[in-house]
């Protein structure tokens, strides 16, 4: 007897439908499982969802980056599974979209503002290092 160790892939699922199913879907079809607000958007502007998802598949074939400024992008299931650069006002960040991330925007995975760090205060910034001494 051997010790095999078989491993099924995991399906991923988004509200009750398989993923694979929800990226054969038409995008109007498929907003129907998005939350209201998210569904709103898209089904506004699907056309911008198609156009963008379509170059971002010619751009992945040529084997390049894609890279893009549309924070405001909500992701719908045909995106699952890209690499995509979204731009945070400095840099583009690399984000790996998965079926958790159905019905967010690009931009909550690219943060804009960086965490802060304080060093030691300078000279003056209390009364006791004012630097005057008499």
């Amino acid at each position: 007897m051997s010790n095999e160790v078989i491993i099924k892939s995991k399906e991923l699922f988004y509200r009750g439908k398989n993923v694979e199913e929800l990226k054969a879907m038409d995008t109007r079809e498929c907003a129907k499982f998005l939350p209201s607000r998210s569904r709103r958007s898209v089904l506004r502007n699907f056309q911008a969802h198609e156009n963008f998802v379509k170059r971002a598949e010619t751009i992945l074939k040529s084997g390049k980056k894609v890279r893009t400024h549309l924070r405001d992008l909500v992701i719908i299931p045909k995106m699952v599974g890209m690499a995509i650069g979204v731009y945070n006002g400095k840099t583009f960040n690399d984000v790996h979209i998965n079926n958790k991330m159905i019905g967010h925007r690009l931009g909550e995975f690219s943060l804009s503002r960086g965490k802060v760090t304080h060093g030691k205060p300078g000279l003056g910034s209390t009364k006791s290092s004012s630097g005057d001494k008499k």
